[in-house]
């Protein structure tokens, strides 16, 4: 019988040492490093055949190694076919973290449902009758998809060697526990082996697994780092409890770009596919508001138009303040110092709020002139033309400086039925006889003249 091994590890980052010590050298959190039995028996949980074990892999010449591109699976739901690159690549590991319930678990039941292949959905947090009454809430139909209730890999195991499914689903990877490591689930060790059990088994039979993982309250994937190294892509399910819509993002993905995201919406039958975000990003009224105007933005390759609302209004305190919702707040005060030392806006004295809709955050630098229509719209108390939108850079010397795939940008806000949009006149624009006027602008001041006159 094999003796019995020990070692510590921290809680927090995953670091391992040969003995117990009270701050972690790699996290610096006090506190957080435990001991943990790593070796009970010399077994693994998947064997692959003694034939295969048998062959010694041989290099080969990069040109010899066959090419042709992978077949993927359809997953029947174009978001996360977009942000996968195209679907399921076999023999892949996907791992999906988000907030406690934000919709994961309903996303992938929802798919799992759907899908052409038999499906084997392992639970390990939900009875077989919870996953059956939210089953009957979302679709009636799912003649594919096999519940299965354990948290044992050895047993998973043998029952995906009973029923041969085509994808296996975990909800989640920290409720598992294995027979050949001696410590509770969820902890470092049992992360780690399992996931390490799940990957040989990932690769050696080609069927993809689909691993739910759970989040610290940091909103960084919980267990040890390398278990987003040992997987082949990362998923990120985000939202707002206070919103109805979820964005999915991608991370890492050894198989297609992390640039894309899909955006679904949550509804009380289950979760909607969004293929026009800009319909939830963009508020309907009847009359025009002044402080509004709309940008053209890109996440990853999608181009979206988002509202951008403003309120600027003479300062009750002493300092006024500056506060943002979705953008840069040091961004937001270049921008006012940019438009009171090149264009002469007094706003020193104003208090400025700014809030991108619809509850998303925005990097994209190509809002900014959007920004600045919105707070000199709300400063001056003069609507913008519910029919224009914005693209383009704000530099330091109020110069309007060019974006990129401003096409893109320019043919969304077409489709989308705005009659004028605003970029850089340095941007090169090779789009010809477009049903939408293209204003070039220089400077803060073009802007200015140009809305206000």
């Amino acid at each position: 019988m094999s003796k019995v091994k020990t070692t510590f590890f921290c809680q927090n980052c995953g670091a391992q040492y040969a003995k117990w010590q009270g701050q972690c050298n790699s996290c610096k959190e006090w506190n957080t490093i435990a001991e943990e039995i790593i070796q009970k028996q010399e077994k693994v949980a998947w064997k692959s055949e003694p034939a295969s074990s048998n062959k010694a892999p041989k290099p080969l010449k990069i040109n010899e190694i066959d090419s042709t591109q992978e077949i993927r699976m359809d997953t029947t739901d174009g978001e996360l076919n977009r942000v996968l690159g195209g679907g399921i690549v076999p023999g892949s590991l996907i791992l999906l973290g988000g907030e406690p319930g934000i919709g994961k678990s309903t996303l992938l039941l929802q798919i799992s449902l759907k899908l052409p292949y038999k499906t084997l959905y392992v639970s390990g947090e939900e009875s077989q009758k919870q996953i059956k009454m939210r089953a009957e809430r979302i679709t009636p139909s799912g003649d594919n998809c096999y519940i299965l209730t354990e948290t044992k890999t050895q047993n998973i195991f043998k029952q995906i060697e009973a029923i041969q499914p085509e994808i296996v689903i975990i909800d989640s990877i920290q409720t598992l526990h294995t027979d050949y490591i001696e410590s509770t689930p969820g902890s470092i060790s049992q992360i780690r082996e399992t996931t390490a059990e799940l990957i040989k088994f990932a690769k050696e039979t080609n069927i993809p697994v689909i691993l739910i993982g759970h989040i610290t309250k940091d909103g960084n994937i919980a267990g040890p780092k390398i278990l987003e190294h040992m997987v082949d892509t990362v998923l990120q399910f985000e939202g707002d409890r206070n919103h109805v819509y979820r964005i999915l993002r991608s991370l890492k993905n050894r198989f297609g770009s992390t640039a894309e995201i899909g955006i679904y919406e949550m509804l009380g039958n289950g979760l909607r596919e969004v293929s026009n975000p800009s319909e939830i990003l963009i508020s309907h009224k009847d009359e025009e508001l002044s402080g509004t105007a709309i940008a053209s933005t890109l996440e990853g390759m999608r181009p979206l138009m988002i509202e951008i609302q403003s309120l600027v209004s003479t300062a009750v305190y002493g300092t006024p303040q500056r506060s943002t919702t979705g953008y840069n707040a040091k961004r937001l005060n270049m921008i006012l110092a940019v438009l009171e030392k090149r264009a002469g806006f007094r706003l020193g004295a104003k208090d400025v709020f700014l809030n991108v809709t619809g509850g998303i955050s925005v990097d994209d630098p190509a809002i900014d002139l959007a920004v600045v229509a919105a707070i000199l719209s709300s400063n001056e108390d003069i609507p913008v033309n519910k029919d224009f939108c914005f693209a383009g850079e704000v530099g330091l010397s109020g110069e309007i400086r060019p974006v990129n795939r401003v096409d893109q940008r320019i043919q969304e806000a077409e489709k989308l039925g705005f009659s004028t949009i605003f970029v850089s006149k340095y941007n090169k624009i090779a789009l010809k006889n477009t049903g939408i006027k293209i204003r070039l602008v220089a400077k803060i001041e073009d802007i200015a003249s140009e809305l206000f006159g």
